[in-house]
């Protein structure tokens, strides 16, 4: 049996209670791994020794970083089918999903590389006679990073290897279903030669070591990634000490298709948008929004595509959808769904559930009264709603908390930017589906979406700071 520890100083440690959790597989609940369950105590040791490790790793040569960042992704490179098969059995992703985490986690690493040479000041005039100015960027120190259990792969090279890049250090709590591809990618960093205390993570139950690893006093920021829920609750605790936050949150994205959009391409973008890795992306369409006349078409189309599309198998590469991660996940999109139907929802597709699978569900009728027209379901479920134009599509696509992605599909370039400027999300993409994402990209979402953005420079505003110096010449 897998038993899997702290990593603490780059050098493996066991819990200072001597407990150990379950780490499932989420297609069949067999054990993957025995996982250490981290306390507060395990926290405070790994955040001191993040701390002693900054006061050098900050004034590490550019060669340094860039080097281990380079190697990283070779390595990563190299394990990749390690990798395929942590994704696929330890969160259920189908293996179209993992190859693309694995892809990006590779891009990532070898695009944080080249920010060291980057972090660049300024010098500027002053109005005092014979003085000089100038304008630097210095590392925060200790980085709180949290991390999802979706693409536990891809947020830890986001929040992890800007870190590296910009000198600082990092304490990471990853989810409790995604610990193993944690593991594996310390191992990737310790063999690619990053200095023990650069990156360290503790392993536990959220609800008791977040709170404590977040209001730590030697946290000088905190880059997470959840629920809107945890991300209020992250943000408030950053307040009382007005640390730096990134909080990158839920969407409840619409995709728009107009008249006059390639039906073809649509309907693909509307099968990956919403059914890739079943529905557990924050980036999901799970809102379409289709103008009347090609709505004729579409939807019996888009229903077709839906009956075809594999569920359950995840050693078959055509396999869409996977099991959803737990039970009470798997309760929160059924009773989403119960909810619609209650209240005179049509179901268009979906119903019977293959065991912790959920099939493609697709619903009409949702009103503003139904759970499922605001809340994020965070899984293969999506609603369509027909409309007149673009402008009643753009009040629609607007009428949420959210505000993370929209698509839109049309041939006239000046519905797309009417819609790109009148679009409340932190992100447009004109005919592509709404789940996009590059390492370099001001990555993010505007109200109960997030704060901040991420990307290797958007990074740069959490993860160092400002400082003025000024020379007295004569």
């Amino acid at each position: 049996m897998n038993t899997s520890e702290l990593w603490i100083g780059g050098q493996e440690h066991k819990p200072s209670s001597g407990e150990y959790f379950d780490d499932l597989n989420p297609s069949n609940a067999e054990l993957i791994a025995r996982v250490a369950k981290g306390n507060m105590a395990d926290v405070n040791a790994a955040v001191a020794d993040a701390k002693n490790t900054f006061e050098h790793f900050k004034d590490s040569e550019v060669r340094t970083r860039e080097k281990i960042l380079c190697d990283a992704a070779s390595i990563v490179e190299r394990d990749r089918d390690v990798y395929m098969d942590l994704l696929i059995n330890e969160v259920g992703s189908p293996q179209m999903k993992a190859a693309f985490e694995v892809e990006y986690c590779i891009n990532a690493f070898r695009s944080a590389a080249g920010v060291p040479r980057r972090l660049v000041g300024q010098t500027m005039p002053l109005d005092r006679p014979g003085a000089f100015g100038m304008s630097v960027r210095e590392p925060v120190g200790v980085i709180g990073c949290i991390t999802p259990f979706n693409v536990p792969l891809l947020k830890n090279v986001k929040q992890i290897a800007m870190a590296i890049a910009t000198g600082n250090t990092a304490v990471l709590m990853p989810s409790e279903f995604a610990t193993q591809v944690t593991v594996q990618f310390a191992k990737t960093l310790h063999e690619a030669g990053l200095p023990g205390g650069v990156f360290n993570y503790v392993t536990g139950d959220p609800a008791e070591i977040g709170d404590f690893l977040t209001s730590h006093n030697d946290i000088a920021a905190i880059n997470f990634c959840g629920s809107p829920r945890v991300g209020q609750h992250v943000a408030n605790i950053a307040a009382r000490s007005l640390k730096p936050v990134t909080l990158e949150l839920g969407g409840k994205n619409p995709l728009i298709i107009l008249d006059d959009a390639d039906l073809g391409k649509a309907l693909e973008a509307a099968m990956l948008g919403i059914f890739f890795f079943q529905g557990q992306a924050c980036m999901a369409s799970s809102r379409i929004i289709v103008q009347s006349e090609i709505a004729k078409k579409f939807i019996p189309a888009f229903v077709e595509i839906a009956k075809g599309v594999k569920v359950g198998d995840l050693s078959d590469p055509e396999t869409a959808i996977g099991p959803i991660i737990s039970s009470r996940q798997a309760d929160r999109v059924k009773s989403h769904v119960a909810d619609a139907l209650e209240k005179g929802a049509t179901l268009l597709h979906g119903g019977e559930w293959l065991g912790n699978c959920c099939p493609p569900t697709i619903l009409s009728g949702v009103t503003s009264e139904m759970v499922v027209f605001g809340e994020e379901t965070f899984g293969p479920v999506t609603s369509i709603y027909t409309v007149d134009g673009l402008e009643q599509a753009m009040q629609l696509a607007n009428d949420t908390s959210y505000g993370l992605s929209c698509a839109i599909f049309t041939s006239d370039i000046s519905s797309a930017m009417k819609a790109a400027a009148k679009s409340d999300a932190g992100m447009v993409h004109i005919n592509a589906m709404s789940i996009q994402d590059e390492p370099h990209i001001p990555f993010g979402g505007n109200g109960m979406s997030g704060l901040g953005r991420e990307g290797t420079d958007a990074d740069l505003d959490i993860m160092t700071r400002w400082k003025w110096i000024t020379i007295q010449v004569d």
